[in-house]
C-alpha cells in the first residue's frame, strides 16, 4: 500500500484527502481509537459526495486545460507551496494524457503527477488514481461492516455503530446498490490495461502487477460491501431483484469456478434469502424478524419468487439451481413459522424448486463452482452460509434426501447388473448424492478458521460429563442435542449401513471431511470402532459394516499378505495378477481414500493414534512398513508414508517408527522418474521432516551400521535435493514441490543444530569387531555443506537466483508457492548458517580437525556460474523488492544482509555490485524503500495471532533489521551501504551530496525519505509523531540513524542542511517533547535521546553558522515557560489548529506560565528503579545459577550487558535433564517450574539493565543539550536574567530528582556533571552582570543579582545534600561536586577592584567597621552560615576526600577545604582540621611525595598527577598558614622538619641539558619549570608562615632559616642564577624575600651557631649584594628587552610581571640589608658595613660585575659593592616612581572615562586578554569594553603595587646610605692599603679557626681596611650623586605618595640627615 506522506504538499485531490478519510475510517473502526467518532463524523459530512457519486471523477473544464496549458510560461499556484511554480512541458503534456484517460480534471491530473513524482516515479499516478478508488471503497466496505445487524458484531461503541449506520442508510436509500453493480460490471482489469497500454501508462512488470491488483481490490471492496451489507441487513425489493439480475448474467473461469467478486454477490444474494439466523434464538430476535421484508412485505416475498421460479435459464444453470436451493430452503423454513401461514402460496412450491435445483447439478455446482474459488474458504461468513445451505438441505427436506438415497441404491443395482452382463453401464444415471457427499467433504476438510463446523454431524452417544466432547452449533453444553444435530448424526450413520459400493469412496471422503478437527476425529474414530463387528473371511464385509477399523485393517493386512508372497516379481507396471492378488484401480481409489481418512484422523486425535498402534491385531504401522516393501504403485506407497508421518506425531510411536524404518529400509526406485511423478519421494520427505520435529534417536541404526541420521541425509541430499532440478516432471508445479519438501527438512535440522566441541572430534564406534569412525550429527554435515563451495551451496544459491527471476515476472505458475516456500527455506538456511557459523569455526579452530571451511559471507561474493557475475548477494536483496507479495523471503533476506553488513571489506564490494547496473541499483533501491515504507507492519504483536497480524510482525521486524543495517553500515569507513541506501553519493566525496525531495532534479525516492516519512506522520497534528506511540523500537532506531547522519563529519553538512530547509525536522520533532508510553519507558526515551543528541548538534551547527532565527527558534522552544500557540506548517490551519489556539487563549488567561520543555523532559526521565528481589530457590544453589548466568551474559548490539536467556534455559533444562533416578523423574514438575522462575528473574534483570541504560543515556542526551545550549548559542539568545533563572529551574529539579530516596545510584555521576556545568554557567552569567551592572552597591537590597539570594542559598543546601548523600562512595562523583561548590563559592568572591591611592583604600579602622555591609560580603556570610549548619558531617567527608582516593577528587576537596577556609572568619573549619588530625596526616604526607616528586623531575616524567596534588595540597597548607593560630598549629605538625628531610629540593635540573627533551605540545613544563613548580610553593608557604608567626617569630623563622641552611648549597646555586626568566625571578623574589624575613633580630640566636652555617648565611649574604648589583644596574633593561623578544605577544603582561618581580627583589634584598644593619648594633658605630666607600655609579655593560671590583684598582674591594650602587638604586627609583605614577594616573582616567574610549584603543587593551589571531574581532562590543575594563584594572594594581615597591626601596636606600654613611664620615678610623696585602678572606683561609678574625669578616664582608683618600672621594661623589634635583625628586615622591601611608616625614627626615653628613668638612 502506499504512505500517506504527511508532508502537506502534494496532495492530490484524487488521492492524498481519499488517503486520509481511509486512515481515519481505519484508526475508528478497525484500530478503535480514541477521540476518533468526532474525527469521523467530519470526515463523513466532507467526504460525503464521494460516497453518494461512487467513483464518479472531477469533470475536465476548459478554463483547467487554460491554466495548467501556461504553467510551463507563466507558472502555477500549488497548494501547500507558497508562489507560483514552473512546470516542464512534458509534464504537463502528460497530465492531459492522464486527464483522456481517466476523463478526470487537468488539475487533478496535474496533481496526481506532481504526487507521483515527489514518491519516486511519474507512472505513480495511475497507481495513485486507483488507490484513491481503493479508500473509498475500502472506507466504504469497513462502514458498512461496523452496522449492528443480523449475522456479526464488531462490537464498537454506540455512538460510532450510530453515526455509520445512519450515514450508511442515506447511502443505501440513495441506490447505492445499483452503482456498486454497475461499477463491478463497468471495471475490467483488461479494459483497463488497454487503454493504459495505448498511453504508455504503465510502467514495469511490478506496477503492471499493482495496478491490477488495485482495480481488482476495487471490485472486491464493492462487491464486499454489498456482501457486508446484506449479511447485516435486508436489501430493498429493487435491489435484491437488481442483485438477481446481475446474478442472471453471471459467468463463470475457464475452470468453471467463480471470481471472488462474483462469489461475494451471489453470496450476498444467498444472505438475502437466509432466514437460518432466527434459530439461534437471541435476544433480539423479534426486532430482526420485525426488519426481514421476507416476513413483512408479501411483494418482495412474490417478486423474488416469480423471479426464481421463471423458467428462463441463466447462463450458469449451476447458479441458478444453487440460487433456487436457497429460496426452497427459504421457503420451508418460513412455513415452520407461525407468520409463514400468509406466505401458504408460495411456500408450497419448495418441493418443486428444490427438485429442479437437483436436475441443476446443484451440488456439483457449489462443489466446483463456489468451493473452487480460492477466496471460499478466507471468509468466515461464506462458509458459515455454505453450512447452512448443506445442513438446512439434510435437516429441512428429510424426504428428498430419502430419495437421492434410494435413486443411489437403485442406482447402484444397475452398475452391478451391468458389471455381470459386461455391458455398459446405462448413461443416465444421476449422481446426486456422490456429489453431496463429496461436496461435504472437500467443504469441511478445509477449516481455517478452526471453526470445526462438522461437531453438527456428530451427535454425543457417551455421557455428558465431557463438556469438552459436546457439539453444537453454538459450542454450548446443552443437555439434548438439538433436533438438527440429531437428524444430522442420523444421516451420516444411515448413509454408511448397507452402503453400496458405488458410494463407498465418495462416503470415505464425506467421513474425511467430518473428521477435519480434535473433537470430530475423536467421534469419528469411535463411529469407526462401533461399526465393526466379528469379522467373516470375505472381504465384502457381510457381517462386519465395510466402514471399520476392524474391516480396514483386516484388508490391509490380507493385501499385506498376498503381496509379499510376490516379492520376486518387482514389476509392477501392469496389474495382470490373479483378482485377490493384484490391486485393482477401484480397489487403489478405494484404499487410498482410507488412507486419507486414517491420516486425517490420527493427524487431529492423539488418543486414536495411540489407541490404533497399541491395538494387539491391527498394528497399523507394522503392516503399512511391510506394504512399503511390497510392489505397490508409487501413489499408495506415499500415502502409506504420509500416513506414518501422521502416526510419527506422537514421540512414543516416532521413536519405535525410527527402528523399524531401520529394519525395513525403505526403497525410493527409480520408478518415479520414469513415470515423471514422485509422491513417494515426496512423502518420504514428509515422514522425515515429521520425524525429525521429535529429537532424533541417538543410535538409530546402531549394530546394523554405523549409528546416525547421516545415510538418510546423503540420501536426501545426493538422491532427492541435487538431481530435482534436472529431472523430468509430468505436472511442473512438482519440481518445487519436491525442492519445498526436501528443503523443510534441511531447515528443521540446521535450525535445532548447536554446535558442541564433540562435533569436531573423530568419534570411533565398534561395528562387527572392528573401529569405524562414528558419524557426525546431521545439522553438522549441513554446516560442512554451506560452509564449503559444495553442490548443495551452489544449487541453493541458484535456486535463489531461479526464484528472483521467477517472482520478477510477476506472472502466476504452477508450484509458485511452493517455490516461494523453497526459497524461504534457501534463505533461513543461509542465515542458520550466518548465525551458527562464528561458533562453529571458533571451535573448529580449538579443536584443530583437519575440515577446510569458509566462512559463508566470503562464499557469497563468489561468482554465479548461471549469470558468471559475483551477484549472490544482490540476489538476495533483490527479495526486498518483493516483500509486499513475499513478506517473509523480504525478512530473512534482510536479516542476512545486516549479518554481512558487519564485515567492512565486503560492504566496499556490495557498493560496487549494487550500484553496478543502473536498472538492478534502482530495483534494489525501490526494495528497501518499499520495506520500510510499509505501513501495514505492526510493531508489538504477540506471536500467537492470525496470519495478518503475522504478518504485519514481520513486516515490522524486517524494517527493523534494515535499520540496524544502517546503523552498522554507517560505522564503517566510506563508501558503505547505507550512504547508497540512505542516497549519498558513493562515487563522489560524501559531503559532496545534494539531498532533495524526490522526484526533484530527478532524484529516487531513499531510504532516508522513507524514515523521515514514517517519522513525520501525525507530528503535524496534537498527539505528535504517530511512529514513536506506534512501534516505539522502529521509531528509536529511526531518530538513531538521522543522529548518526547529523554527527558523522562527511554526511553532517548536506543531511542538517536537508532537515533544516525542506523537512524543519527538529523543530517540528521537538515540541512534541516529551515523548510518554506507559507501554514502553524504554524506547520512549530512547526516542528522546537520539533527538536530544541530534538537537545539540544543530544548536552547534547553526550558531557557527550564525543562522541565528534557526538558533534562536530552538531556543525559544527548549526554554520558553510562557505559553505560545503553535501554528500547523506552512500555515495550514485544520480544524484542530483553530480550537486549539482558543484553547491556548483561555489557557493563557489562567495560567501565565508553562513548563520549559527541558524541565518537562527531565520530568519524563523517571530517576527510580525497581529493582527484581534476590531468587527463592529450592533446588538449585544460589551461588551456582548466579555463576551460571553471569557466564550467560553477553553485550547486545545497543551496548547494553544483557543476559542470553535462550542459553540459560538450555544449560538449565540440560542441567534438569541430567539427573538420574525415580526422584528425580518424580521432582521433573517442579524442577522445571523453579527453572521458569529463574527464567523470569532474568528476563526481568535484563529489563531492568535496558531501562537503566536508557536513562543513563537519556540523561546524558538531556545534559550534551543543557551544556550546548549554556555554551555553544550566542550568549546574547539568552538574556543574563533569563539565562540565571533557567539554570536555577534546571539545577532546582535536577537536584530534587537525584536527592529523592529512591533515584538510582547509576545516574548520580551524570547528574553531577550537570551539575558541575550548570553551576560554572550561573557563576559565569552571575560574574559577567556584576562587571555590566558595576558593583553591588544598588543591589544589595533586592538580593545579589537577578537570581535572588535566597534561591543561590537553597542551590547551596541542595549541593551540600547531594555531596552527603553520596556517602562513603561515589568519589569521583563528588569531584563533580566539589567543582560545583567551588563555582559556587565564587559567586560571593569580590571582584578586583582599581587601587586608585586615595584614602578610600585606607580608610580608618572606625569607617571600616561602620561602613553598610556589601552584596558580596552579606551573601559570603550567608553561605558560610549554611555550610556550617551541615556540621562535622561535611568537614568529615571533604576532609577525607583531601587525603585519600583519587586524584582529582583530592585536588578539587583541597581546592574546597582552601575556598572555605578563606571566608570562615570563626576558624570552625581550621579548628576541625587540626583537632581531627587531618592537617596533621596531610603534612607528613609531604615525606611521601618527596619520592614521587623526585621522579617527576626526570626528562620524561610519567605522570604529572603528583604535581598537581602537590600544589593543591601547598596551596591548602598556604591557606592555613595566613592565620596565626593555623601557622603555630603547622609548625607544631613539623611542617618544615617535614620539607627538611625532603631532597627533591636539592635536585636542580641542568637547564641546558634537557633542551632537546622539550615538550612540542608545550603542555608539558621542562624539568627546570617543573623543578621550580615544587619550589615555589614551598617558598611561598615559608613566606606566609614567617609573616603569619609575628608573635612567636623566632620560633618559626628559626625553622625556616634551619630549612635555608639544610639547602644552603641549593639557595646559593639559585641566588648565583645565571639565566634571569621570569620564572628565574619569581622564585628569587621569594627566597630574598625568606632570607630577609629570616635574619630578624633574634632569630641567629634560635640557631645554635656554628661556623658552617655562618659561612653559609656570608655567602647568602655575598649573592644578595652581587644580585642587586645584576638588577639595579643596567642588566635591568636587558631583561625587559629579552621578555618583549621572547613572547612579542604578551609582552605587556610579561614585562609589567618582570617590574614587579625585579622591584620586588630589589626590595627584599634592600630590607635584608637593612636588617643585616639593624640587627648587628642600634647605632652606627657598630654596625656592619656592606657597601664599600665608594660613590661611583656602576657604569658599562655589564655593571653588575663591575662594580663588584670596584673602578678603583684595589684588590681591598674584591668582595663588596659600592655605595655607589645603593645611590644608583636610589636614583633610578626615584626615576621609575614617577615613570609608575604618570601611567598610573592614566589608566585611572581611562577607566573612568571607558565609554568615551576610541575603538581601536579598546582593541589595544583587549588583546592582552584574548589569544588567537582575531580573536578580538569575534568578541561582542559588550564583551570587548568588560575586557577592557578589567585590564585596565589589572594595569592600575600593577602600577600601584610597583609603586609602594618603588617607595619601599627608596626608604629603605635612603636609610642603608644614611647608615653607612654615618659609619664612614663620622666613626671609621682611616687606615694606609699598605699596612696589609693580604685580602681578607686567604686570611681566613689560613686561620679558620680564629674567632676574632671571624667576627671582623661578619663586621665588614671581606672590606679591609679604608684609606683617609678612599673617605674623601666618597663625600665628593655622593655629595654630587646626591644633589639638590634628586632631594627635590625624593621629597615629591613623599608629598605624592606616603602622605596616604602611615609613614609620613620619614623620607623628608633620612634627606635631611644625609645632607647634613655631605656638608660636613672634610676630615
Amino acid at each position: 500500500r502506499l504512505t500517506l506522506l504527511s508532508l502537506v504538499h502534494h496532495r492530490a485531490s484524487l488521492w492524498g484527502p481519499l488517503k486520509e478519510l481511509w486512515e481515519t475510517v481505519e484508526g475508528a473502526v478497525l484500530r478503535r481509537q480514541p477521540e476518533s467518532v468526532h474525527l469521523l463524523d467530519l470526515q463523513l459530512k466532507k467526504h460525503k459526495p464521494h460516497f453518494v457519486s461512487l467513483f464518479k471523477n472531477p469533470a475536465k473544464s476548459a478554463e483547467q486545460r487554460e491554466k495548467v496549458r501556461k504553467a510551463s510560461t507563466e507558472g502555477i499556484a500549488i497548494q501547500g507551496q507558497q508562489g507560483s511554480r514552473l512546470l516542464p512541458e512534458q509534464l504537463l503534456t502528460e497530465a492531459f494524457i492522464l486527464s483522456d484517460l481517466f476523463d478526470i480534471g487537468e488539475l487533478a491530473a496535474l496533481e496526481l503527477l506532481l504526487a507521483a513524482a515527489f514518491m519516486g516515479s511519474r507512472p505513480l499516478a495511475v497507481l495513485l488514481y486507483w488507490d484513491g478508488k481503493f479508500c473509498v471503497a475500502n472506507s466504504l466496505r469497513s462502514l458498512i461492516q461496523s452496522r449492528q445487524g443480523k449475522t456479526f458484531t464488531l462490537e464498537l461503541s454506540g455512538e460510532l455503530v450510530a453515526l455509520t449506520t445512519r450515514f450508511t442508510d442515506e447511502l443505501m436509500s440513495q441506490g447505492l446498490t445499483k452503482r456498486i453493480l454497475s461499477l463491478v460490471s463497468e471495471i475490467n482489469v483488461t479494459r483497463e490495461f488497454e487503454r493504459l497500454q495505448k498511453e504508455r501508462g504503465l510502467g514495469n512488470e511490478k506496477h503492471r502487477k499493482e495496478v491490477s491488483d488495485l482495480i481488482k481490490e476495487c471490485r472486491q471492496a464493492l462487491a464486499d460491501s454489498l456482501f457486508s451489507w446484506t449479511c447485516q441487513s435486508s436489501l430493498t425489493k429493487d435491489d435484491t431483484l437488481a442483485l438477481i439480475g446481475h446474478l442472471e448474467t453471471m459467468t463463470a473461469e475457464a475452470d468453471g469456478s467463480l471470481d471472488s467478486v462474483n462469489l461475494a454477490l451471489v453470496m450476498a444474494l444467498l444472505y438475502c434469502l437466509d432466514v437460518s439466523f432466527l434459530e439461534q434464538g437471541t435476544e433480539d430476535r423479534e426486532d430482526l424478524l420485525q426488519a426481514l421484508p421476507l416476513l413483512t412485505e408479501r411483494q418482495y416475498v412474490s417478486a423474488v419468487h416469480s423471479r426464481l421460479m421463471d423458467s428462463q435459464p441463466w447462463k450458469l444453470p449451476g447458479l441458478q439451481a444453487v440460487c433456487r436451493l436457497a429460496w426452497a430452503l427459504a421457503l420451508r423454513a418460513l412455513s415452520q413459522l407461525p407468520q409463514g401461514s400468509a406466505l401458504v402460496e408460495f411456500t408450497e412450491a419448495d418441493e418443486a424448486l428444490a427438485d429442479q435445483a437437483l436436475l441443476g447439478d446443484v451440488f456439483l455446482f457449489m462443489k466446483e463452482g463456489m468451493l473452487g474459488c480460492e477466496s471460499c474458504g478466507q471468509e468466515e461468513f461464506y462458509i458459515r452460509r455454505i453450512h447452512s445451505l448443506i445442513t438446512d438441505f439434510l435437516a429441512l427436506m428429510p424426504v428428498k434426501v430419502k430419495q437421492l438415497r434410494n435413486r443411489a441404491d437403485e442406482d447402484a443395482r444397475l452398475v452391478h447388473m451391468s458389471l455381470q452382463m459386461g455391458s455398459e453401464p446405462p448413461s443416465s444415471l444421476r449422481k446426486d448424492l456422490d456429489h453431496l457427499m463429496v461436496l461435504i467433504g472437500e467443504f469441511y476438510s478445509k477449516d481455517i478458521f478452526g471453526l470445526e463446523l462438522g461437531l453438527e454431524f456428530w451427535c454425543p452417544t457417551e455421557s455428558l460429563q465431557h463438556t469438552s466432547l459436546q457439539g453444537s452449533y453454538l459450542g454450548m453444553a446443552l443437555q439434548r442435542p438439538p433436533h438438527k444435530q440429531v437428524v444430522l448424526s442420523k444421516f451420516v450413520r444411515q448413509m454408511g449401513d448397507l452402503l453400496p459400493s458405488t458410494l463407498y469412496i465418495s462416503y470415505l471422503r464425506m467421513l474425511k471431511g467430518l473428521a477435519n478437527g480434535p473433537q470430530c476425529a475423536h467421534y469419528c474414530f469411535s463411529l469407526l470402532k462401533t461399526n465393526g463387528a466379528p469379522h467373516g473371511d470375505n472381504i465384502q464385509g457381510v457381517a462386519g459394516s465395510p466402514v471399520s477399523w476392524e474391516h480396514f485393517f483386516h484388508s490391509l493386512m490380507l493385501y499385506h499378505e498376498n503381496l509379499r508372497r510376490d516379492l520376486p516379481n518387482p514389476d509392477t507396471s501392469h496389474y495382470r495378477h490373479p483378482p485377490l492378488r493384484g490391486i485393482t484401480q477401484r480397489e487403489l481409489e478405494g484404499l487410498t481414500a482410507f488412507l486419507q481418512l486414517l491420516t486425517t484422523i490420527v493427524t487431529w486425535s492423539e488418543n486414536a493414534r495411540l489407541a490404533l498402534c497399541e491395538h494387539p491385531q491391527w498394528t497399523p504401522v507394522v503392516v503399512m512398513l511391510g506394504l512399503l516393501q511390497c510392489s505397490v504403485p508409487p501413489v499408495l506407497k506415499g500415502e502409506l508414508l504420509h500416513c506414518l508421518a501422521a502416526f510419527g506425531k506422537s514421540p512414543e510411536i516416532a521413536a519405535s517408527l525410527w527402528q523399524s524404518l531401520e529394519y525395513t529400509q525403505v526403497e525410493l526406485n527409480e520408478i518415479e522418474s520414469s513415470c515423471e511423478e514422485y509422491p513417494l519421494t515426496r512423502a518420504f520427505c514428509q515422514l522425515m521432516s515429521t520425524l525429525v520435529e521429535g529429537s532424533l534417536p541417538v543410535n538409530l541404526g546402531a549394530g546394523l551400521r554405523v549409528p546416525g541420521f547421516e545415510p538418510y541425509l546423503t540420501f536426501l541430499r545426493d538422491a532427492v535435493f541435487l538431481p530435482f532440478p534436472t529431472r523430468a516432471y509430468r505436472r511442473p508445479a512438482e519440481k518445487w514441490e519436491v525442492a519445498d519438501a526436501v528443503l523443510e527438512v534441511f531447515h528443521k535440522l540446521l535450525r535445532d543444530y548447536e554446535p558442541q566441541p564433540s562435533d569436531f572430534v573423530q568419534e570411533m564406534v565398534e561395528l562387527q569387531g572392528e573401529q569405524v569412525p562414528a558419524h557426525k550429527p546431521p545439522g553438522h554435515s549441513i554446516m560442512f555443506h554451506l560452509l564449503n563451495d559444495s553442490p548443495m551451496l551452489a544449487l541453493c544459491l541458484s535456486l535463489l537466483e531461479e526464484g528472483v527471476r521467477q517472482l520478477d515476472t510477476y506472472a502466476p505458475f504452477p508450484g509458485k508457492k511452493q517455490l516461494e516456500s523453497a526459497v524461504l527455506h534457501c534463505l533461513c538456511l543461509l542465515d542458520l548458517a550466518l548465525q551458527k557459523e562464528v561458533m562453529f569455526m571458533d571451535l573448529l579452530r580449538e579443536s584443530q580437525a583437519s575440515l577446510l571451511v569458509s566462512p559463508l559471507e566470503q562464499l557469497l561474493q563468489g561468482v554465479s556460474p548461471q549469470t558468471r557475475r559475483a551477484d549472490h548477494i544482490v540476489n538476495i536483496a533483490r527479495y526486498l523488492y518483493h516483500s509486499s507479495s513475499n513478506p517473509e523471503a523480504a525478512f530473512q533476506s534482510a536479516k542476512i544482509l545486516r549479518h554481512i553488513a558487519r564485515y567492512p571489506n565486503i560492504q566496499m564490494r556490495l557498493v560496487g555490485d549494487f550500484t553496478h547496473d543502473q536498472a538492478v541499483s534502482e530495483k534494489l533501491m525501490a526494495g528497501f524503500v518499499e520495506c520500510l515504507d510499509n505501513d501495514e507492519a505492526e510493531e508489538g504483536i504477540e506471536k500467537g495471532d492470525d496470519a495478518l497480524k503475522k504478518i504485519a510482525r514481520i513486516q515490522h521486524e524486517t524494517q527493523i533489521h534494515i535499520l540496524n543495517l544502517l546503523i552498522t553500515s554507517l560505522e564503517l569507513k566510506t563508501p558503505n551501504l547505507a550512504l547508497y541506501l540512505l542516497g549519498y553519493e558513493v562515487k563522489k566525496p560524501v559531503s559532496s551530496t545534494n539531498l532533495q525531495d524526490p522526484g526533484v532534479l530527478g532524484c529516487p525516492r531513499s531510504c532516508l525519505h522513507a524514515i523521515l516519512s514514517l517519522l513525520q506522520r501525525g507530528s503535524e497534528k496534537r498527539s505528535g509523531p504517530l511512529l514513536s506511540r506506534q512501534a516505539p523500537h522502529l521509531a528509536e532506531l529511526c531518530y538513531q540513524v538521522i543522529y548518526q547522519l547529523c554527527a558523522c563529519a562527511d554526511t553532517s553538512g548536506p543531511t542538517m542542511r536537508y532537515l533544516r530547509t525542506s523537512q524543519d525536522f527538529l523543530f517540528s520533532h521537538l515540541q512534541h517533547l516529551p515523548f510518554i508510553l506507559p507501554s514502553n519507558q524504554i524506547a520512549a526515551l530512547s526516542q528522546m535521546s537520539w533527538l536530544m543528541k541530534t538537537a545539540a548538534i544543530e544548536l552547534r551547527v547553526t550558531s557557527l553558522n550564525r543562522q541565528r532565527s534557526h538558533t534562536q527558534r530552538l531556543v525559544n522552544l527548549l526554554l520558553d515557560d510562557q505559553p505560545h500557540t503553535q501554528h500547523a506548517a506552512d500555515g495550514e490551519s485544520g480544524m484542530e489548529e483553530q480550537t486549539r489556539s482558543v484553547s491556548g487563549f483561555l489557557h493563557f488567561d489562567t495560567v501565565s506560565k508553562v513548563r520549559r520543555k527541558l524541565l518537562s523532559v527531565l520530568d519524563a526521565i523517571d530517576f527510580s528503579q525497581d529493582v527484581p528481589e534476590l531468587l527463592q530457590l529450592d533446588f538449585f544453589e544460589r551461588t551456582q545459577i548466579e555463576q551460571v548466568i553471569s557466564n550467560c551474559e553477553h553485550v547486545n548490539e545497543q551496548g547494553h550487558t544483557v543476559c542470553n536467556v535462550k542459553l540459560l534455559h538450555r544449560v538449565l533444562v540440560a542441567e534438569v535433564n541430567a539427573l538420574q533416578g525415580m526422584a528425580a523423574i518424580g521432582q521433573r514438575p517442579l524442577l522445571m517450574e523453579e527453572v521458569n522462575s529463574i527464567l523470569q528473574q532474568v528476563v526481568e534483570r535484563n529489563r531492568v539493565r535496558r531501562s537503566l541504560s536508557a536513562k543513563r543515556h537519556a540523561l546524558q542526551s538531556w545534559r550534551s543539550l543543557v551544556e550546548t545550549l549554556l555554551t555553544a548559542c550566542p550568549a546574547d539568545l539568552i538574556p543574563a536574567d533569563d539565562r540565571q533563572l533557567i539554570i536555577r529551574d534546571l539545577l532546582l529539579d535536577l537536584h530534587d530528582k537525584v536527592l529523592s530516596e529512591d533515584a538510582a545510584g547509576e545516574l548520580m555521576p551524570i547528574v553531577a556533571g550537570a551539575v558541575f556545568t550548570l553551576t560554572a554557567h550561573l557563576s559565569q552569567s552571575v560574574l559577567s552582570e556584576q562587571q555590566q551592572g558595576a558593583g553591588l552597591e544598588g543591589a544589595a537590597s533586592s538580593g545579589f543579582a537577578s537570581i535572588a539570594n535566597s534561591a543561590l542559598h537553597l542551590i547551596l543546601r541542595k549541593l551540600l545534600d547531594f555531596i552527603l548523600c553520596t556517602g562513603g562512595g561515589f568519589q569521583r562523583l563528588r569531584a563533580h561536586l566539589y567543582g560545583s561548590l567551588l563555582y559556587y563559592l565564587q559567586i560571593a568572591q569580590k571582584p578586583e577592584e582599581p587601587d586608585t591611592l586615595q584614602t578610600g583604600k585606607w580608610k580608618s579602622m572606625w569607617e571600616r567597621l561602620t561602613a553598610p555591609e556589601d552584596g558580596f560580603s552579606k551573601l559570603q556570610r550567608e553561605n558560610l552560615a549554611i555550610i556550617e549548619s551541615y556540621g562535622t558531617a561535611l568537614m568529615e567527608v571533604v576532609c577525607r576526600d583531601a587525603c585519600d582516593g583519587h586524584e582529582i577528587g583530592r585536588m578539587l576537596a583541597l581546592a574546597v577545604l582552601d575556598r572555605i577556609l578563606s571566608i570562615d572568619r570563626q576558624n570552625q573549619w581550621l579548628v576541625y582540621l587540626c583537632n581531627s588530625g587531618y592537617l596533621r596526616v596531610l603534612v607528613e604526607s609531604l615525606r611521601q611525595d618527596d619520592a614521587t616528586l623526585q621522579g617527576l623531575l626526570t626528562p620524561q616524567p610519567p605522570l604529572l598527577k603528583p604535581l598537581y596534588i602537590y600544589e593543591s595540597k601547598m596551596a591548602l597548607l598556604t591557606r592555613v598558614a595566613k592565620t596565626g593560630q593555623g601557622a603555630v598549629e603547622l609548625l607544631r605538625c613539623g611542617l618544615v622538619s617535614q620539607l627538611m628531610e625532603c631532597q627533591v629540593f636539592d635536585m636542580i635540573p641542568d637547564s641546558d641539558a634537557h633542551r632537546v627533551m622539550r615538550d612540542q605540545s608545550g603542555f608539558i613544563p621542562s624539568p627546570l619549570d617543573r623543578y621550580r613548580q615544587i619550589l615555589l610553593p614551598t617558598l611561598r608557604l615559608f613566606q606566609v608562615i614567617l609573616t603569619s608567626t609575628t608573635t612567636n617569630h623566632q620560633q618559626g623563622a628559626a625553622q625556616v632559616l634551619q630549612w635555608l641552611i639544610v639547602h644552603a648549597d641549593t639557595i646559593q646555586s639559585l641566588l648565583r642564577c645565571q639565566e634571569l626568566s621570569m620564572r628565574a625571578l619569581q622564585e628569587l623574589s621569594l627566597l630574598t624575600g625568606i632570607i630577609s624575613k629570616t635574619a630578624l633580630p633574634g632569630t641567629r640566636l634560635k640557631v645554635k651557631s656554628n661556623p658552617i652555617s655562618n659561612l653559609s648565611s656570608l655567602l647568602q649574604q655575598r649573592l644578595c649584594l652581587s644580585l642587586l648589583g645584576r638588577l639595579a644596574g643596567s642588566e635591568r633593561e636587558r631583561l625587559l628587552k629579552q621578555a618583549e623578544m621572547a613572547a612579542p605577544g604578551e609582552s605587556a603582561e610579561r614585562r609589567e610581571e618582570m617590574e614587579v618581580a625585579m622591584q620586588q627583589v630589589c626590595a627584599n634584598i634592600m630590607e635584608y640589608c637593612q636588617t643585616l644593619l639593624l640587627q648587628s648594633s642600634a647605632q652606627a658605630q657598630f654596625s656592619i658595613c656592606l657597601f664599600g666607600p665608594s660613590g661611583g655609579e656602576p657604569a658599562g655593560r655589564d655593571a653588575g660585575r663591575a662594580d663588584l671590583s670596584s673602578t678603583l684598582p684595589s684588590v681591598a674591594y674584591s668582595r663588596a659593592p659600592s655605595l655607589g650602587l645603593v645611590l644608583y638604586l636610589l636614583k633610578n627609583s626615584a626615576a621609575d616612581f614617577f615613570r609608575f605614577h604618570q601611567s598610573h594616573r592614566q589608566s585611572l582616567g581611562k577607566l573612568q572615562s571607558l565609554e568615551q574610549l576610541p575603538p581601536e584603543e579598546l582593541k589595544e587593551l583587549c588583546q592582552g586578554l584574548v589569544s588567537g589571531p582575531g580573536g578580538v574581532e569575534k568578541i561582542s562590543s559588550v564583551q570587548r569594553s568588560l575586557l577592557a575594563k578589567r585590564r585596565l584594572v589589572q594595569l592600575i594594581n600593577n602600577r600601584a603595587k610597583l609603586l609602594a615597591l618603588c617607595s619601599y626601596v627608596i626608604e629603605t636606600c635612603l636609610f642603608v646610605l644614611w647608615r653607612h654613611l654615618e659609619y664612614y664620615l663620622l666613626y671609621c678610623t682611616p687606615t694606609d692599603p699598605k699596612d696589609s696585602l693580604l685580602p681578607g678572606v686567604s686570611a681566613y683561609r689560613s686561620r679558620l679557626g680564629d674567632g676574632e678574625m671571624t667576627e671582623r669578616l661578619s663586621r665588614g664582608l671581606g672590606l679591609s681596611r679604608v684609606s683617609q683618600q678612599d673617605l674623601d672621594q666618597l663625600q665628593t661623589e655622593m655629595a654630587t650623586g646626591f644633589g639638590e634635583a634628586l632631594q627635590r625628586k625624593l621629597l615629591e615622591v613623599e608629598g605624592l605618595y606616603s602622605q596616604v601611608r602611615s609613614r609620613y616625614t620619614f623620607i623628608q627626615a633620612l634627606v635631611r640627615r644625609i645632607r647634613g653628613l655631605l656638608r660636613q668638612p672634610k676630615s
